[in-house]
């Protein structure tokens, strides 16, 4: 996977058609690489590369050419405009595309004291020696080290 930060920058219709990236956003399957595109101004994206994203996550958009970038060739955008204005701006989203049966707002848990409390803390000085390098050794194998 790769992830691309401010993607209009890289992404733009002047420019993803002279970089690896733009090549890559329109012949992905070909590479077996996935994108992951980020971005705040989707309209700055080129638009070939914009059909070709699958799944996207949308937060709180006011733009409306920003609006329309996004549902470029999704089908009952008229509605999906409606759910996206509707959107709490912190902690909502809009998942729509081939990794859902159907478009679905989604709300991210808050980072919180409380979610540190429920999925533990561990104390890693009163842990024994052995145990923190059996954890590190786990972790090292897992992302293939």
């Amino acid at each position: 996977m790769i992830t691309i930060e401010e993607a209009h920058r890289f992404l733009a219709p002047m420019t993803a058609k002279q970089t690896i990236f733009g090549t890559i956003a329109r012949e992905m399957r070909k590479y077996f690489v996935t994108l992951l595109v980020v971005d705040q101004r989707p309209s700055g994206i080129d638009n070939e590369v914009m059909s070709q994203i699958g799944t996207r996550i949308t937060a709180l958009l006011n733009d409306e050419k920003d609006i329309e970038a996004i549902f470029t060739g999704v089908a009952g955008s008229g509605e999906l405009r409606s759910i996206l204005a509707k959107l709490d701006s912190k902690q909502q989203a809009l998942v729509l595309g081939h990794a859902v049966p159907m478009p679905v707002v989604v709300q991210t848990r808050a980072y919180d004291e409380q979610f540190y409390r429920e999925i533990g803390e561990a104390d890693w000085q009163q842990m024994p020696t052995q145990e923190v390098l059996r954890l590190a050794e786990t972790a090292r194998a897992d992302l293939g080290f």
